[in-house]
């Protein structure tokens, strides 16, 4: 049993290790002809059109939807289905991204052949750059290996896992150059822990409009307790005649008055009684953000700034607004 455990490892190594090979072949084969690629899919006004048949088939959903998940309109295009009506599908200004290791596979060669009719420039990823679809393509990516993992070389798997790496880096090198950021990706991934961990501050704090607008720096200690219990966010910034933000009061601040001042507090003014350099965050910061200054200050609020003015306060964030969104 042990022996057979070994030879199953072995077994794994084995095909990664062939596999990883195969990348590393590729990137160094990597030339002008895939920058070529990605700058007709840069300035397309259209879509990435992907078709593959079979394995190639499942290669190029992954990359159509990697594509766009990361900026890149992008749809697939089964080979079979547009002989059968949905060649209207492709128009002139996209792109077509074909994918067939041996290049001969008639049904893709069909939909680049009527590709190349309407004018449309034909991106191909082929093991074989002396194949029919080479031929015809305006670019093509090399994607031959030495031999598939498959012992009889007749499985697809080193030569799938080349064209899926080839169709990553042609997501990466379009992510580069349209400077997709963060914010960007939030906005295509709002559902599920992806979309929770690229949230915005803003898309969880409580705007001010749902709080009271704060206290003014002479404001009196009962206004001020008021103004803290108020909806029970614990919590009040202090403000300057220009709406500007110069403290904050906590529940935690009134009780260390209380402490300190005994029945002398009463008498305090909010600028007295208020933490001056509050922490602050913008607006646009990521969530996951706030969650670290929070832990990190060992605090659990922050007030949240405009990030046209940082000085306009537009919302309250709160270590519970964070959990409540499973952002963490």
């Amino acid at each position: 049993m042990t022996d057979q455990l070994n030879n199953f490892i072995a077994s794994g190594r084995r095909t990664l290790e062939v596999e990883s090979n195969a990348l590393k072949a590729a990137a160094v084969r990597l030339g002008s002809g895939f920058a070529r690629a990605v700058g007709a899919m840069q300035l397309t006004t259209g879509k990435i059109v992907v078709t593959g048949l079979g394995k190639s088939g499942h290669v190029a959903r992954k990359i159509s939807s990697t594509l766009a998940s990361t900026g890149a309109p992008s749809f697939f295009l089964h080979p079979a289905e547009a002989l059968h009506g949905d060649l209207g599908m492709l128009q002139a200004q996209d792109v077509l991204l074909a994918i067939a290791f041996g290049g001969e596979t008639e049904e893709v060669l069909s939909v680049a052949r009527h590709a190349k009719r309407l004018g449309v420039c034909v991106v191909s990823i082929t093991g074989k750059l002396d194949s029919s679809l080479a031929k015809i393509s305006d670019h093509v990516l090399d994607g031959s290996v030495e031999r598939e993992v498959c012992p009889h070389n007749l499985a697809p798997t080193a030569s799938t896992t080349v064209a899926l790496g080839l169709g990553d880096a042609l997501a990466m090198a379009l992510m580069d150059s349209r400077k997709f950021k963060e914010e960007d990706f939030a906005r295509l991934h709002p559902s599920g822990a992806l979309g929770r961990r690229l949230a915005t501050v803003a898309d969880i704090m409580k705007p001010i409009s749902e709080l009271q607008p704060g206290v003014v720096a002479g404001t009196s200690f009962h206004k001020v307790l008021e103004a803290v219990t108020r909806k029970n966010y614990g919590i009040a910034p202090v403000l300057n005649n220009q709406g500007q933000v110069i403290g904050i009061i906590s529940d935690g601040d009134i009780r260390r008055a209380l402490l300190s001042q005994g029945a002398k507090a009463l008498d305090l003014s909010a600028d007295v009684i208020m933490s001056k350099k509050p922490r602050t965050i913008n607006g646009s910061s990521l969530a996951i953000e706030a969650f670290r200054r929070m832990e990190e200050a060992q605090i659990t609020s922050l007030l949240v700034l405009s990030d046209s003015t940082s000085e306009e306060l537009i919302g309250l964030l709160r270590m519970h607004d964070l959990l409540a969104a499973k952002i963490v």
